[in-house]
């Protein structure tokens, strides 16, 4: 049987979809995905330099609060239960995966990649997703590991499901729904379900099964095989700072860290684009070719040229490319040397973290699992402004299981490795948003190398108050009075010490809710008030 037959039996068999009235696509190449999205897609169009430009639909931002888990006996202890996760009755899931196929049936083509989600052989697991539009077919090739000819031939059934309806609404009076959006986890099916919305699967599968950290994060690898692993948020950085010209990169947002090493979960990236340059981002802005995915961008109609700047749809204009379109990336990516580094970045909007410190073990932990940044405009739905916000670990959305255990497996391989940790703020510098500046690129990237040559682990360093921060006093590159914010706050010292003590009152109000399973060190890795 060919492979394109026994996906067709498998889909029939396991889902009901009709391959004899529904066109269904195995694999298709790039180019066929091209033609299909502009023949039958709406406002989908070819970029001046050859990426596919499309709309991701209503959807312009993340939706963490429609992530969903089958509440099932397998799962059920392991999983980190509330606003992250909200528990879904198994009947509720088939109703919306019937929904999913049901409307997958009533299309004239769908579209079957087949791929793997790590790169190490050892815990990669196989990844079907089946997709409505091309353009999502495309966007999932791009993000998931492509596998050869060879190993489709043998590829089999997959390990996990996708079934991605995104364009269509679910129920919102089915019991359990709140929106017409839903991703819906069934690890008892090893199944998803996407309604109304255009990976949080190997954060279960990965400490659960193989006592394998998984971490939403980037990482790369220096030219001696020193390997950095970069936290942070949308819009801290990650992407753009762990894409080094001077450096491998390893990958952009999603990783895990086990005995042997590191490697990359996805096969690709998915950066911001907007006020993407060529001076500031060049790899990026590079990679967006014939094969990339833009979502979003506005153009010019007859040149096809991307305005960058332009917000008129979103702020969140976003480019999927594969991974290998990144002229330094490492493929395979990954490494068999552990992290030296560990840096943690934030957006800090109310200017009062230093641009640089270096941490100690515990409080590595405590800012690992307070994940404090900003909101950029754009990231998430109804977000306009930036806004203060904490996310455990730095991705919270994508956690499944309980912040303490992957900081617990995090602190272990930290202490056994002798990782250095550091906290990089990428956010304002001289006041809060709106009255500071937003720290230049070129000081963060400075900074970065500074930590990567050792110049900041031998540098002189002076403490921080109230956040208890060792900041150096100088880095090559970066003007020493930004390193302390107080030196360059525009406005007076009773306004700095008020803002200053709000943040740090809004770490410890936080951080109340992981005091039960945090050691003494880390609650006293914390902001200290004398008034707490």
């Amino acid at each position: 049987m060919s492979p394109q037959r026994r996906v067709e039996e498998e889909l029939h068999e396991n889902a009901h979809i009709d391959y004899s009235r529904v066109s269904i696509t195995w694999n298709p190449s790039v180019a066929q995905l091209y033609e299909d999205a502009l023949k039958y897609e709406e406002g989908s169009a070819i970029s001046s330099t050859g990426a596919l430009v499309t709309a991701s639909g209503n959807k312009t931002g993340r939706s963490p609060k429609d992530k969903r888990i089958v509440d099932e006996p397998g799962s059920s202890k392991n999983i980190w239960w509330g606003p992250v996760n909200t528990k879904l009755p198994e009947h509720v899931f088939l109703i919306n995966r019937e929904r999913a196929v049901d409307y997958l049936n009533t299309r004239k083509r769908i579209y079957v990649f087949d791929g793997f989600a790590g790169w190490d052989p050892k815990y990669r697991i196989k990844v079907r997703v089946i997709s409505a539009r091309a353009y999502h077919s495309l966007f999932m090739r791009n993000m998931l590991i492509r596998p050869t000819e060879e190993e489709l031939e043998s590829y089999g059934s997959p390990d996990f499901t996708i079934y991605n309806a995104g364009a269509f609404p679910a129920n919102r009076y089915t019991t359990g729904m709140t929106s017409t959006t839903s991703v819906a986890i069934n690890f008892h099916m090893n199944e998803m379900v996407i309604l109304g919305t255009e990976f949080s699967v190997m954060h279960y599968y990965m400490p659960i099964k193989h006592n394998v950290l998984s971490l939403h994060s980037s990482a790369n690898e220096g030219p001696d095989g020193d390997v950095s692993i970069f936290f942070g948020l949308s819009g801290t950085g990650k992407t753009t700072l762990s894409a080094d010209p001077k450096r491998s990169l390893i990958g952009d947002d999603e990783h895990c860290w086990s005995d042997n090493g590191v490697f990359n979960i996805e096969g690709g990236c998915y950066a911001k684009c907007i006020h993407l340059s060529p001076e500031n981002e060049p790899e990026i802005f590079h990679a967006i070719r014939f094969g990339s995915v833009l979502e979003n961008v506005i153009y010019n109609p007859h040149t096809r040229v991307v305005n960058y700047d332009d917000d008129a749809l979103t702020e969140n204009t976003r480019c999927a490319y594969p991974i290998e379109y990144i002229p330094n990336a490492k493929i395979p990516c990954i490494s068999s040397n552990h992290p030296k580094n560990i840096i943690l970045l934030t957006c800090d909007a109310y200017g009062v973290l230093p641009p640089v410190s270096k941490l100690t073990s515990a409080q590595a932990m405590y800012h690992f699992i307070s994940g404090y940044t900003a909101k950029i405009a754009g990231t998430e739905d109804g977000v306009t402004q930036p806004e203060a916000t904490f996310s455990a670990c730095f991705g919270q959305p994508f956690l499944v299981l309980h912040p303490a255990r992957y900081a617990k497996m995090l602190a272990e391989r930290m202490e056994l490795h002798s990782a250095d940790a550091w906290l990089v703020n990428t956010g304002w510098n001289g006041g809060a948003y709106g009255v500071g500046e937003r720290i230049k690129l070129k000081y963060s990237r400075d900074i970065i190398d500074a930590i990567h040559s050792g110049e900041l682990a031998k540098a002189k360093y002076e403490l921080y108050d109230v956040f208890n921060l060792q900041i150096p006093t100088s880095c090559t590159g970066v003007p020493s009075e930004i390193l302390n914010p107080s030196k360059t706050w525009k406005g007076s010292e009773e306004s700095y010490v008020k803002t200053r003590n709000l943040l740090a009152q809004s770490f410890i109000k936080n951080f109340m809710q992981y005091e039960d399973q945090a050691s003494p060190e880390v609650l006293l890795a914390g902001p200290m008030l004398s008034s707490a």
